[in-house]
């Protein structure tokens, strides 16, 4: 057991921050290769839908190391996947910046997103492990230090352009200090996952094991698509907020460079707050208010003629979407903590499919509409997440639920 009753063990606490370094680590090197678009896509030579169909590469790098590292972190335990896919994702982060060529930044992705797919399924494995030895939610406080990592790499990204830095030479030294960065944390984590209690015979529950384990499996593919939705969301944001500002409102490139830096900011304000909310209303409220909200700030984001209101939107959006990809990685790690590596790259897999694919869609669809139009499919894939919000009701959301509406007058 971890919890004491002086309080939480030193080592679940050291085990707590080193997941919480490997967010920060995770968001600001992919937070890196996003403030760079810009520049690099002027250096290739490529027009927005090039870069849409170059980004399906990213997307299904990252989903080949996702479906590698889950059962590979189950198996060999977080310890050592975690590390390892830090330190591929730091070695390989300056490839994009030396691509001269569609081919060569083609092939650049594959390898940066393959490492990229790696490091986020295993570190949200490692998260679950901590969020199962805490006993309450706290999986929403690590994804906040993701965001904080994308703001350290806007402010990097946009000093790095006004001083004039080739991309490569930004990117590589931003990738060795992930590489050390990844070294120095890994003896701080868990071993493995927490001892899980034993609910009983399946006969006590009146559900055979082969049903209980159909039902996860089920359950866990409905999170998927959730998550491929407002991950697609998420994608969208990260790679054409900068390109939204400096094309459609004709920002300089540090201003476009705050567009990202804005829906980071507020990812980060959401996340730090989600896990008192979850534990106070539910996973389900979450993803349905948040969804709402995200749906209402990419509306602003399409209307708004002005700096200050797409900047507000970007606000709203990030706002909106922070909680809710943690609920659904928290819920599909803890459908079977025994397969939480194998379960959340399924949810993550298909996710990652959406944010790194999705913004190709955009991309195309700025074939037929403005790039700002397109936007116009984020807002009804919130919608649509808001409906399909209470696929996370359990039965303590039941209850809480309950006795929310016992308490109302």
């Amino acid at each position: 057991m971890f919890v004491t009753l002086g309080g939480v063990e030193r080592s679940l606490r050291a085990a707590r921050v080193a997941t919480y370094v490997y967010f920060v680590l995770y968001g600001t090197l992919l937070g890196t290769w996003v403030v760079n678009i810009p520049a690099i896509e002027e250096r290739v030579g490529i027009s927005h839908a090039a870069l849409g169909g170059l980004l399906v590469v990213l997307g299904l790098g990252a989903f080949l190391g996702m479906q590698v590292a889950g059962p590979l972190t189950d198996r060999l335990g977080t310890r050592v996947v975690v590390p390892a896919g830090g330190v591929l994702c730091g070695a390989t982060l300056f490839l994009p910046g030396l691509a001269h060529d569609p081919w060569t930044l083609a092939g650049a992705l594959l390898v940066f997103g393959l490492c990229n797919g790696c490091l986020d399924v295993s570190m949200n494995a490692h998260a679950v492990h901590v969020e199962k030895a805490y006993g309450r939610p706290v999986m929403s406080g690590f994804h906040a230090t993701f965001s904080v990592g994308g703001v350290l790499a806007a402010l990097a990204g946009a000093g790095a352009a006004s001083a004039g830095w080739h991309p490569a030479a930004g990117m590589a030294a931003m990738g060795a200090v992930g590489v050390v960065t990844a070294l120095a944390s890994a003896r701080a984590l868990l071993p493995a996952a927490p001892a899980v209690e034993d609910p009983g015979p399946a006969e006590e529950t009146g559900t055979s094991p082969a049903a209980e384990r159909g039902g996860t499996t089920g359950r866990v593919w409905l999170l998927a698509v959730l998550a491929l939705m407002v991950m697609l969301c998420e994608g969208a944001a990260n790679d054409w907020s900068a390109l939204h500002m400096r094309d459609v409102l004709g920002a300089s490139a540090g201003t476009a460079a705050f567009a990202y830096g804005t829906f980071a900011a507020a990812m980060t304000v959401g996340r730090l707050l989600a896990d008192r909310l979850a534990a106070r209303f539910g996973s389900p409220a979450i993803l349905r208010h948040g969804a709402v909200m995200a749906a209402v700030g990419i509306t602003l984001v399409v209307l708004g003629p002005w700096l200050w209101a797409v900047f507000t939107g970007w606000a709203l959006f990030g706002l909106g979407l922070s909680g809710t990809v943690p609920q659904l990685f928290s819920a599909a790690g803890h459908a079977d903590p025994a397969a939480a590596g194998a379960n959340v790259s399924r949810v993550a897999g298909l996710g990652y499919v959406g944010m790194l694919a999705g913004p190709a869609v955009i991309g195309w669809l700025t074939h037929v509409v403005a790039l700002n139009h397109a936007f116009v499919l984020l807002a009804l894939l919130c919608v649509t997440t808001a409906v399909g919000a209470g696929v996370l009701r359990t039965g303590p959301d039941r209850t809480r639920e309950r006795e929310m509406a016992a308490n109302t007058p």
